[in-house]
């Protein structure tokens, strides 16, 4: 199965970007929707991958800050090659707006293996949604998809 990944318009593309993260983020993991979705989603450049049959499977977003975050791939779409073009178009969008370093909030669990894999720790642990979390940062030159889990 191929994928088709584009930048969307958050103003544009509203509905199916919440419904993706909806499914994936508030009923899945049971995220509150009022922390779901934020103020940042007006300002963030918006990716949404669609299947072969343009129906949507995948979005995620790049903040003005370089924060890459709210991916959410639905559950039949969790393969290496989703996540791979989402987060490389990502970078490439961050490139492309002139921003040299990215970075994710990672569970506290995962820091080692994205320390590994040339990220380095930013500040203090901090809680987001109830979950202890790390703010990594890594140069887009040197980012790698490794490190992400197949699994939110």
């Amino acid at each position: 199965m191929g994928y088709q990944v584009d930048k969307v318009e958050w103003a544009i593309r509203k509905d199916m970007l919440q419904l993706i993260r909806e499914r994936v983020f508030v009923y899945e993991l049971h995220i509150p929707k009022r922390i779901e979705f934020d103020s940042l989603d007006k300002f963030a450049l918006h990716v949404l991958v669609t299947d072969d049959t343009h129906c949507p499977v995948a979005t995620g977003r790049l903040c003005t800050d370089g924060l890459i975050g709210r991916i959410a791939v639905l559950p039949a779409h969790r393969n290496r090659n989703v996540y791979k073009s989402l987060l490389n178009f990502i970078i490439d969008l961050a490139s492309n707006q002139g921003i040299e370093a990215v970075s994710i909030n990672c569970i506290l669990d995962e820091v080692e293996r994205f320390k590994r894999n040339g990220f380095i720790q930013q500040g203090n642990v901090f809680m987001e949604a109830g979950i202890p979390r790390q703010r990594m940062q890594c140069s887009v030159s040197a980012f790698n998809t490794t490190p992400f889990t197949l699994v939110h």
